[in-house]
Formats: C-alpha cells, sequence, structure tokens
C-alpha cells in the first residue's frame, strides 16, 4: 500500500487555509479587532496626539513619554498597527459578509412551505379552528388576505400520503425580510467606513515614504530650500496639510505634520489672502473666521476669488480649503526695554513677530548674550473682572512672591468661582522669549496698557509683566503701579535710586528731618540708622539671609533679619515699626526722584497712599524678576494670517455612503422584525366529499424576537384569518 506525501500536504494546506478563513470571519475575531480599536480611540480622545516630545517629558516624565513614542500612542490614529488592525477588521467583516450573503440571500425567497404539519403544534405562537370552508377556499382566502397586508405567501397543495390519510392545503408566508438585508448593510457599512478611513489616513502618505523614497524632514530654513525627497507632488491623491498665509501674499506648499518633522505637500494652485476677517463675542472668544481669497492655477494661471469660513470651505479641483485658525503674519512690534537689574540699561528695539534679535546685556568680560525672540501679539485681551467674594473688595494684603493666585483671582474668564462677570478688553499685550548663550529660555506676556484690578476708587491701575519657566506652567505677574503720568516711570526712577547709597542716604536723612526736626539730634540719629538699615536692605545692599545665603532683597530680606536679630517675641512690634520707616523713606525717595525728573511731587492723599504701596510691593517683587530686563509693548503695526486646512478626501464619500448604510442596517435590524406564518388547512375528515365543506385549521407564527408586539400581531392575525369558524 502506498501513500502519497504530495496530496497529505496539499489536504494540510487547505485545511490550514481553511482554519485560518474560519479565524478571519469569525465574530470572536472582528469583536476583538473592535475592542482593540475602541482602546485606541480611547487612547487618543485622552492623551493630546501630535504634541512635541518635549511636552510629554513635561506632563508624564521622561518614561512615559518614551513609551508613548516607541508605541506610537501620541500619534494613535495613523500608528501603523492602528491601521494594521483597521486592514483587518476590513478582510475579517468582508469575509464575514462574503461567507453569510449567499445564504441570507436565498433565504429572502425561502418561505419554508414545506414544513410538516405536525411541527407546527411546537411553536409558541400557535392555534387551531374548525372552518366552515373546503380547505382550498380558506387556503385561496387565507393567502388572499395575508398578500393585502404586505406579506409573501406561497400555497402548497399536499396530497394524502397515504390511503387513511387526508391531503390538504399549507398556507406559507413571510414579511420583515429587510431585518436580514440590514445586517449586510450594517456589516458592509464598517467595510466602507474602514477603507474611507485608510484611504483618507496616512495610508497613502506612508506607502510613498516607503516605496517611493520620501522621507521626514526635521530641519529648519525656508521652504524653498527644502530638497525633493521631503516634498510630495501636487497628483498625491489623499493628504490633510496646513497652510498658514499672511496677508498680502500667497503660498502653494502645505505642511503635513509627522512624527520628528513635516512633509511639503505642493498644490496645483497658490492662495493668495486679500484680508483676514475676525469677529468677536463679549466674551473674547471668536465669532466669526473669514479669508478672503484668491485661488491661482499654477497650470493656467486662472484666478479665482472665494471666501472661506469656519464649516463654509471653498472647493477647488478636487481639494477642499477649510478656514481652521488664525495666526501673526509677521507683525512689526517695538518694544522698550527696561532694565531689572543694575548691569542692564534702558533701550528701544524693533523686532516682527515671528523673528528675533542678539542683545548683549551688560559690559566688559562680564556681557551677557541674549536671544529676544517674538512669539506672539494680541490685539484684543477680553477679561473677566466680576467680584469674588472671597477675594474682591476684602483689603486683604494679596503680595505674595509667587502671583498666580493673587492674578487668576482677578484674570481669567476660565475662573469659575466669580459669580458676577465683568468682561473688559484691557489692551494689546505682547509675548517674547528671552534665551541665554546656553539656549535656556524663559517666556513672558506683558500687557502694554495699565489694568485696573481692583474696584476701589483709590486703588492703582497696573502694568502686568508675566514669566513662566516652562509652557506647561501659567504667568506669573509682577504688577508694577502707573503713576500720574500713567506710565511707569516713577518705578523705574524710585529702582534706580535704591540702587545709588548717596540717593538712598540723602532719603533717609530728609525722612528723619521731617519725621523728628532739628530739636532732637540723638533721636534723629537713631531714626537714620534705623532708616538706613532698613532701606539697605530692601535694595539688597544689608546682611545674608540665614544659613549663610546670599543677601535677599525686598521685604523678604527684611523679615529674614528680624529672625536672625530680634527675639520671637518682639518680632511683631518691632516688625510693624521697620515697616512703617520704610514706608516713610521710600515715599521720600519717590518724591526727590520725582523732582529731579521735573515731575510734580506726590500729594498727601488715599491715591498716593494707594499708589505707594503697590509700589512697595512691586519694588519687592521686583528683585525677584527672572531675567535682567522687561520689555513694554509700545507700538506695534498689525498684520494677520490665516491657517487653512488643505485636504483631498477620496475616502469622504465612502465615509458617507458607509454611515447611510448604518443607520440602515440598525434601523433594519433593530426595528424591523422577521416573521413567519404557517396555516395548515384540512378536511374536517378524510373521507368527506367536496360538497361536503369544512375544514380543520392549525396556523403557527414565527419570529425572530419576542416581544409583545408579536403577542399582539399573533392575536390579530388569528382573528382575521380563522374568522369563519364551523
Amino acid at each position: 500500500m502506498t501513500v502519497s506525501t504530495q496530496g497529505l500536504t496539499l489536504n494540510r494546506g487547505s485545511r490550514s487555509l481553511q482554519a485560518a478563513v474560519e479565524l478571519l470571519s469569525s465574530m470572536r475575531f472582528s469583536i476583538s479587532l473592535l475592542t482593540v480599536i475602541c482602546i485606541a480611540s480611547v487612547i487618543g480622545t485622552v492623551l493630546k496626539q501630535g504634541e512635541p516630545l518635549n511636552n510629554y517629558v513635561n506632563q508624564f516624565g521622561p518614561f512615559w513619554a518614551q513609551t508613548f513614542s516607541l508605541l506610537s500612542l501620541n500619534t494613535v490614529y495613523s500608528a501603523w498597527w492602528f491601521l494594521l488592525i483597521l486592514a483587518f477588521l476590513v478582510i475579517s467583516t468582508s469575509l464575514c459578509i462574503a461567507r453569510n450573503t449567499p445564504k441570507i440571500l436565498a433565504d429572502l425567497n425561502q418561505l419554508k412551505e414545506n414544513v410538516r404539519e405536525q411541527s407546527l403544534k411546537a411553536f409558541g405562537h400557535r392555534a387551531e379552528a374548525a372552518l366552515a370552508e373546503a380547505p382550498d377556499v380558506a387556503a385561496h382566502r387565507i393567502g388572499q388576505t395575508l398578500v393585502q397586508s404586505g406579506w409573501k405567501v406561497k400555497l402548497q397543495h399536499r396530497q394524502p400520503e397515504g390511503p387513511d390519510a387526508a391531503g390538504g392545503w399549507m398556507v406559507a408566508a413571510k414579511k420583515g425580510s429587510a431585518n436580514k438585508l440590514g445586517y449586510i448593510a450594517a456589516h458592509s457599512a464598517i467595510v466602507l467606513i474602514c477603507i474611507g478611513g485608510l484611504l483618507d489616513g496616512d495610508m497613502i502618505v506612508r506607502a510613498q515614504m516607503w516605496l517611493g523614497g520620501k522621507s521626514i524632514y526635521s530641519g529648519g530654513g525656508l521652504i524653498a530650500e527644502v530638497p525633493a525627497e521631503h516634498r510630495l507632488s501636487a497628483s498625491n491623491p489623499t493628504f490633510r496639510a496646513n497652510l498658514l498665509v499672511s496677508e498680502g501674499t500667497q503660498s502653494g506648499t502645505a505642511i503635513l505634520n509627522q512624527p520628528g518633522g513635516v512633509l511639503l505637500q505642493e498644490l496645483p494652485f497658490n492662495i493668495e489672502l486679500k484680508k483676514f476677517i475676525v469677529e468677536y463675542y463679549s466674551t473674547g472668544m471668536p465669532k466669526l473666521f473669514a479669508s478672503d481669497i484668491v485661488i491661482h492655477d499654477k497650470s493656467t494661471g486662472e484666478a479665482t476669488e472665494a471666501r472661506v469660513e469656519v464649516n463654509h470651505p471653498a472647493r477647488y479641483k478636487g481639494i477642499e480649503i477649510y478656514q481652521s485658525s488664525f495666526d501673526d503674519g509677521g507683525s512689526s512690534v517695538t518694544l522698550q526695554a527696561f532694565p531689572m537689574a543694575a548691569a542692564s540699561k534702558p533701550f528701544e528695539i524693533q523686532g516682527t513677530i515671528g523673528g528675533s534679535s542678539s542683545l548683549i546685556n551688560g559690559e566688559g568680560p562680564n556681557a551677557e548674550k541674549l536671544t529676544l525672540e517674538y512669539t506672539g501679539l494680541r490685539v484684543i485681551n477680553v477679561e473677566n473682572f466680576g467680584a469674588d467674594p472671597g477675594t474682591a473688595g476684602s483689603g486683604a494684603d494679596v503680595r505674595k512672591v509667587d502671583l498666580r493666585q493673587a492674578i487668576d483671582s482677578r484674570l481669567g474668564a476660565a475662573n469659575k468661582t466669580v459669580t458676577q462677570k465683568e468682561l473688559r478688553n484691557v489692551g494689546p499685550s505682547v509675548s517674547y522669549k528671552l534665551r541665554d548663550a546656553a539656549g535656556q529660555a524663559r517666556e513672558f506676556n506683558n500687557y502694554m496698557l495699565p489694568v485696573k484690578l481692583d474696584a476701589l476708587p483709590d486703588s492703582p491701575s497696573v502694568f502686568l509683566l508675566g514669566a513662566r519657566e516652562k509652557p506647561s506652567d501659567p504667568f506669573q505677574y509682577l504688577r508694577i503701579p502707573a503713576d500720574a503720568e500713567g506710565s511707569m516711570q516713577t518705578f523705574l526712577m524710585v529702582r534706580a535710586a535704591l540702587a545709588d547709597p548717596v540717593l538712598r542716604e540723602r532719603a533717609v536723612r530728609r525722612y528723619a528731618s521731617q519725621a523728628v526736626g532739628a530739636d532732637r539730634p540723638e533721636l534723629a540719629q537713631q531714626l537714620i540708622e534705623s532708616a538706613s538699615r532698613a532701606l539697605a536692605l530692601f535694595a539688597g545692599s544689608g546682611e545674608g539671609a540665614p544659613g549663610g545665603k546670599a543677601p535677599a532683597a525686598g521685604l523678604q530680606a527684611i523679615a529674614d533679619f528680624m529672625e536672625v536679630n530680634v527675639p520671637e517675641a518682639e518680632r511683631e512690634r518691632a516688625g510693624e515699626v521697620l515697616i512703617r520707616i520704610l514706608n516713610g523713606v521710600l515715599f521720600d525717595l519717590t518724591q526727590m526722584t520725582r523732582q529731579q525728573a521735573g515731575l510734580k511731587p506726590l500729594t498727601q492723599d488715599e491715591p498716593t497712599r494707594g499708589f505707594m504701596s503697590q509700589l512697595v510691593l512691586a519694588l519687592s517683587d521686583a528683585y525677584l524678576y527672572p531675567a535682567p530686563m522687561a520689555f513694554q509693548l509700545k507700538d506695534f503695526t498689525q498684520v494677520q494670517a490665516s491657517v487653512f486646512q488643505v485636504a483631498r478626501a477620496p475616502g469622504r464619500n465612502i465615509v458617507y455612503l458607509g454611515c447611510a448604510l448604518l443607520i440602515i442596517g440598525i434601523f433594519a435590524m433593530l426595528y424591523v422584525r422577521e416573521r413567519r406564518i404557517w396555516v395548515w388547512l384540512s378536511p374536517l375528515s378524510p373521507f368527506a366529499s367536496a360538497e361536503q365543506a369544512g375544514s380543520s385549521a392549525t396556523m403557527a407564527l414565527s419570529t425572530n424576537r419576542k416581544t409583545m408586539d408579536g403577542d399582539k400581531e399573533f392575536d390579530l392575525l388569528k382573528a382575521k384569518l380563522l374568522q369563519a369558524s364551523a
């Protein structure tokens, strides 16, 4: 006996292929894929997608940031494994449709009229009755009644199976075949939606990178200088990219963001931005984005004007142009620099948003190289100044080294604790980064105009200078009071005077002479010593902080001095005296500096007291300002830019068709019930003649879902079909 090895190999291969097809087309495999897709979608929703790696490092730490990058969780919807799962889901669902559709289509025309009459007695919905009509007459009447009610009906006449048996008529009917068609529609919808998603996703772009020699560009420079291997042609069948166009300029190269860099997408046309229009709600939120554009065809030179608004895109050559957002298009700004450290000097500088300027702080070998990067200009800043019962008008001292809580309680429409809203436009602001020679940068946000934070009539308006270390941190604001001339000049003059020992000494003697007089020299000398010590501590020229730290400045220096040199039981009273002396000396120093600058002296009234209180706090906190200089927006010329999303989406119509089929399929499966009814009609007696009318009827109803509607329908059918009882 011989065995064919080749035949065994073919049989094993056939069985393996059949097993693979069975697995791919099984419901458990499809449900597993859908579960993974749902989990991935949740991750893509919770975790911000497409952010720079540093953002994930700052928020989650290096380990998780690296994990997200390795698993592509920061780009879930374009990850290779996500696209592979979608492809397998398409294959699985397609095989399932191919395997079951022939059965479903064949079953649509099957009324199962060959069912045995004895089996009708096993149905849950069944009834028996005696009819006065002969079986053939009753069968035609019942069939006609069902047809009029929308049933598909078939009559079958059966001959007697034996000499003692009687023949009869079987009426078979069916209704609700769309239920099975809903299965096909719903599964086809899944296939179409996945195919549309694959076509409109990154699959085509990745295929060009794998097969066409394209690679991601991670460098900088001008778009025109990017090599061809980083560019996709205008005939690319599918893409979704961003295009920034400034007013008065045009561009025809969009940017596709990719992990680790970008790809450039060439368009068959250039977009020229004639005018960008933005309107705001009273809350400061944008109400309308609109761009008046001109589309210049690269091949024909034809110019087509169009208007693009949010949810109202323009369409040209199969490419949709959406209004995505807006940005600064290179506004020119003039900034006034003023010193926050002794080595800095005031100066004026001009720049362009998006550009940078090189600076030198100081002179000689200790000079520091800095880079000023102009990052943003906001012309409108609408903030909420509603009263918070916990803070507004409470009279509490809100001075802190960290001003976050004080500013957050007064600024920001997102403050949910505010019970009343008072929306005000506080004017333009400029954002910039100051980068040192080591490449470390801090971000700053300064308002151009003074802002009145408190509702009290005597509270001064303040200039807000914001700073933060990391983009994820909120801005912490230094509040500099505006003087009677509406400027920072008084603050800057007093701060410069604090660094001058001669002026400090003159202010101390002026204060002592006014407080004591010339007739009490001993008391005046004691007051001079105390005032000199307080002013020196405040100016940062005093003793070191506890623990051998470097000398502090501002109010913190006075607190450190009290902690070291004054017994705890006497600190509160001594501190009040020292602060009162400090305030008096600073007031005289302010008067001296204003007199030297040719400004009017301050009057002794409530507004002046409010101004001096805020001035003392600002001078104290200024020593903690994290930069040697600050910049105030002096003038600007705004140039706006529009950010468009340009998309060629061949899968869009496929997805729309899939959504329509999904709605139809779900509706058919949930709301359409498949019902089958059989009525067996036989003579009352097997030996009765045709003239001896009368028949026995057995009716049964089958439905794919047991519901109360099925019970009611059976009762109605029983009354309608079996109404001619003998």
